[in-house]
């Protein structure tokens, strides 16, 4: 399993509507990419203090690598991506990827 996480750098003023439409792009993406079985998303509460610049997150949850290559060039993803990066402090300085291969 492949746990792709994201972190995004967001301004004060970002257009919530926006990241809401992106993140129900996202999800949707759920029915036309196999092996794409979780999506969840929220905003950081940075409890700890160690993540002050990333305001949201989402995590995607994926079958094994080849539907996570899969999500990777889906041209879906690719035009949703861009609209977060075009949101986000820095463009595409301003987004985190993580990709964990879990057992469990």
């Amino acid at each position: 399993m492949i746990k792709h996480i994201v972190t995004l750098d967001l301004p004060a003023d970002y257009d919530q509507d926006e990241l809401a439409d992106i993140m129900t792009g996202i999800d949707g993406l759920r029915a036309t990419i196999s092996g794409f079985k979780h999506f969840e998303h929220g905003p950081n509460k940075d409890f700890e203090g160690m993540s002050p610049h990333c305001a949201y997150g989402f995590i995607c949850q994926f079958q094994d690598e080849a539907a996570s290559r899969s999500y990777i060039v889906d041209p879906g993803h690719n035009e949703l991506g861009q609209r977060l990066v075009d949101m986000c402090n820095g463009g595409v300085k301003g987004i985190t990827v993580v990709d964990l291969a879990v057992t469990s």
